[in-house]
């Protein structure tokens, strides 16, 4: 599987963004995705997962209540939609999936990651 993740950009804080995690491969549907970031000086860390069998998610705390994951299989495409962003929001946003993922926050769950796309959130 190769991911290749999108829709990073520069916006002001309480603005929104829509990452897009674009997946080969035609066993896409039966991967859990998760997205991760990694901001400078610091450990990647988990953001949102979704699931490949019912669409179950799961959010960092940090989070919830204002990113929403979501997956399109017929596009082999994960989605990541940001609103009401923070500063503290601002990093390298990574795409990853992974079968029999148990430990849905855990990097070392994910075998095949995407590149990384940069959100900057600042005015």
């Amino acid at each position: 599987v190769q991911l290749q993740a999108s829709g990073g950009g520069l916006v002001q804080p309480g603005g929104s963004l829509r990452l897009s995690c674009a997946a080969s491969g035609r066993t896409f549907s039966s991967y859990t995705m998760g997205w991760f970031r990694q901001a400078p000086g610091k450990e990647r860390e988990f953001v949102a997962h979704i699931s490949w069998s019912r669409g179950m998610t799961s959010y960092a705390d940090s989070v919830k209540g204002r990113f929403t994951i979501s997956r399109d299989n017929a596009k082999n495409t994960v989605y990541l939609q940001m609103n009401s962003l923070k500063p503290e929001d601002t990093a390298v946003y990574y795409c990853a999936a992974g079968r029999a993922v148990i430990a849905y926050g855990t990097t070392s769950e994910y075998a095949y990651w995407g590149q990384g796309t940069q959100v900057t959130v600042s005015s």
